[in-house]
């Protein structure tokens, strides 16, 4: 019988110490103190990021509406004036997708980008800004980096048991496994954590910089309306249900108001005109 040293060899070893080094050397907190690992550094996300976004202007067709795009600037340049400093990102850049898509999204780097069909959804500056504040904080809370580190553990938990078995296309399975192509790369869905966290902090960020925040439940109510009861149980999705998130914005209005309130007195009233 020949006997099965793959688990024993220098080669297993060695990829198996430098998974825990990367592990002990990567833990981090959200900005809500929820655990995460983040294997990627912050100009490798960037540098997805900007490579991701390049593409998609490449792709999609791009909004030629000067209104359109004045008011979408408008609103992103008051909310991202909220970020704090020490993210890093001081220039954003935002551009408007002609779609019927009712969608928008951040990406690292400082990238924005809304689809002109979320602007039938998203019927007021308010709306609209408690959507680009949460797609936001998906970035400035490391959502991005977290979703794709899950994806490098299981590619280097593949790659190790190649290795072991002795395998000559680890290097492809791995790579696979880390989805780091421009269609994918940083566009992999949010999980529901990082969805509700990403509503809590956006209507904190969009508050701040003199947006109402109680415009959060009528913009969740008019998704669930164009969504036409299609959306999945809650259960069998990765987002939170409109109706709980509804319910979450509903109870995070007590913290969100009077940071709204104060971004008033304090003269930011925006007036970002459709």
């Amino acid at each position: 019988m020949v006997k099965d040293t793959s688990m024993t060899s220098p080669l297993f070893k060695l990829g198996l110490a430098a998974l825990c080094t990367t592990l002990l050397a990567s833990c981090a907190q959200s900005p809500t103190g929820r655990s995460q690992m983040l294997l990627f550094s912050p100009q490798q996300m960037s540098k997805l990021g900007a490579d991701s976004f390049e593409q998609m202007k490449k792709q999609e067709k791009v909004s030629k509406d000067a209104r359109v795009n004045a008011y979408v600037s408008c609103v992103a340049k008051a909310v991202t004036a909220q970020v704090p400093a020490s993210y890093g990102i001081t220039n954003w850049e935002v551009v408007v997708f002609d779609s019927k898509q009712v969608n928008a999204f951040a990406l690292p780097g400082g990238k924005i980008g809304v689809y002109s069909g979320l602007l039938k959804v998203a019927k007021n500056q308010d709306q609209l800004a408690t959507v680009i504040g949460h797609e936001l904080t998906h970035v400035l809370a490391q959502h991005s980096n977290e979703r794709l580190s899950r994806s490098q553990l299981t590619g280097l938990g593949l790659a190790a048991a190649d290795i072991a078995m002795g395998s000559s296309e680890y290097r492809g399975a791995t790579m696979a496994a880390l989805g780091l192509g421009v269609e994918v790369g940083v566009m992999l869905p949010y999980g529901r954590e990082q969805e509700s966290e990403a509503d809590r902090l956006g209507l904190d960020l969009m508050a701040r910089a003199g947006f109402n925040p109680a415009e959060a439940i009528p913009l969740w109510q008019n998704m669930s309306a164009a969504a036409g009861g299609n959306a999945p149980p809650q259960l069998l999705s990765t987002h939170p249900s409109n109706e709980s998130r509804i319910a979450e914005l509903q109870a995070q209005q007590a913290e969100a108001v009077p940071l709204y309130q104060q971004a008033r007195a304090s003269g930011l009233v925006p007036q970002c005109k459709a």
